[in-house]
């Protein structure tokens, strides 16, 4: 077996869907929490105009590598693009978002008590920004955020829940 490339990932996938998808071997998100001043904020990426979907907010994150889970993708791709000090950060779960067997999209959920600082390192953000949960469904969402955030919403409550 031969060495694994880092970003060996990164390409489209034309799914069976009809779509084409990033990520040769899906993709994952950091759906990462903190305690704010108001209550639960969730970290969120204005994507650049040039990105899929661009003008919408959804979570730092991208395509898998193939030697990767989808937490070491979704830690990978905050660290990149945000210079999110993983260390931090603790894992409380997954939620598979969208799954079409030849691609399939993880939300990895996650923790951070810290005053966790972000910014922008790609061209792939205009903005981060905490948002108060509350907040999130008033955001122009990405559309697979805006279809999946129902789903999200308990298991966010349950991980807020277990990890007060």
């Amino acid at each position: 077996m031969g060495a694994v490339a880092a970003g060996d990932g990164n390409g489209w996938v034309e799914c069976r869907c009809g779509s084409r998808h990033w990520g040769r071997h899906g993709a994952a998100g950091l759906l990462l929490l903190r305690a704010g001043e108001a209550g639960v904020e969730l970290l969120m990426q204005l994507r650049a105009a040039w990105t899929h979907e661009g003008g919408s907010w959804g979570l730092l994150g991208g395509a898998r590598d193939s030697h990767e889970d989808v937490v070491a993708a979704a830690l990978r791709e905050a660290a990149e693009e945000a210079g999110l000090d993983t260390a931090g950060v603790r894992v409380v779960g997954s939620v598979v978002g969208v799954d079409h067997e030849d691609w399939n999209y993880t939300y990895v959920v996650a923790i951070t008590r810290e005053a966790t600082p972000v910014r922008a390192l790609t061209g792939e953000s205009d903005e981060l920004r905490w948002v108060e949960l509350a907040a999130v469904g008033a955001l122009p969402l990405h559309r697979a955020l805006d279809a999946a955030w129902p789903t999200l919403q308990p298991v966010i409550d349950d991980a807020v829940a277990a990890n007060p």
